[in-house]
């Protein structure tokens, strides 16, 4: 019966996930037919544990778990802890808010920095999105080739939802290739203390495969004079990218120097997919 209940439990997390919208914060939305996937066949193995459940007398439903080969208590309340730990994680650890404080708390360096739990498998990327990580370095710079070939040819580049990340990635690995270039994106202010009052960052929060990879990725922007703007504002900027050096990283950044810019409402989904 336990077990029925931790399937079942599963399956009306996952259908909760996927009506409220919320299951976006979790996964990238390009594997959402796993989700749907895993959902299906929670339901199906819960209606089996059901069947089995109720077929049996009920004086053999305490011999349930002896009959499996979980023959311990400690075997059997891990398993159970096993079976119920997506339930676990999507009760009770809720989504982040999308703001500046998320920057702010876990500490912006680039390119990447540890996350506060101190544990170092698991990373916050910032401002490059590095999908190197699951590629080997042959395949990896064909497929960054490939995708920069898409863009030889466009002297303005519109950043959108879809190629947000893969466009940042590029720009920051092949930051030569697109100075000179024009580009148009939206994205959140977070404005360094130690920054000029019209040069900030327009990040978007971003998705590589799970919440466990994702990062807050974007460019320096430098606003015509006596632009007013505060952090958290989402802005839409057109402009030319440029190079600058950044005293508090100690290299040269990409830099957008603005034309036009415009505040905008920010997205009903701030976050960015990767598309492979």
């Amino acid at each position: 019966m336990i077990r029925f209940l931790i399937l079942s439990g599963y399956f009306e997390l996952m259908m909760y996930l996927q009506v409220s919208g919320k299951l976006n914060q979790f996964i990238n939305v390009h594997y959402r037919y796993l989700a749907i996937l895993s959902m299906i066949i929670s339901l199906l193995l819960a209606l089996v544990q059901l069947y089995f459940w109720v077929k049996q007398e009920p004086s053999h439903h305490h011999d349930d778990d002896h009959q499996h080969g979980l023959e311990k208590k400690h075997q059997r309340l891990l398993a159970y802890l096993l079976l119920a730990l997506p339930i676990i994680v999507g009760l009770f650890f809720p989504t982040v808010s999308l703001d500046t404080t998320i920057v702010e708390a876990k500490g912006f360096n680039f390119p990447l920095s540890e996350e506060s739990v101190g544990d170092p498998e698991m990373t916050t990327q910032y401002l490059k999105p590095d999908t190197s990580l699951y590629f080997n370095k042959d395949d990896y710079n064909t497929q960054m080739e490939t995708s920069l070939a898409r863009y030889d040819d466009q002297t303005t580049i519109k950043i959108t939802d879809e190629n947000y990340l893969e466009v940042m990635e590029l720009i920051y690995t092949y930051p030569s290739e697109f100075i000179g270039k024009k580009v148009s994106y939206e994205g959140f202010v977070y404005h360094q203390d130690q920054d000029d009052e019209n040069e900030i960052f327009l990040f978007r929060f971003g998705i590589i495969h799970c919440v466990a990879d994702s990062g807050v990725f974007g460019l320096r922007v430098e606003l015509p004079a006596d632009t007013q703007t505060k952090n958290n504002q989402w802005l839409q900027v057109e402009g030319t990218i440029q190079s600058q050096y950044y005293a508090p990283f100690k290299r040269d950044l990409p830099m957008v120097v603005v034309d036009q810019s415009s505040t905008v409402e920010a997205p009903d989904n701030q976050y960015v997919y990767r598309a492979f």
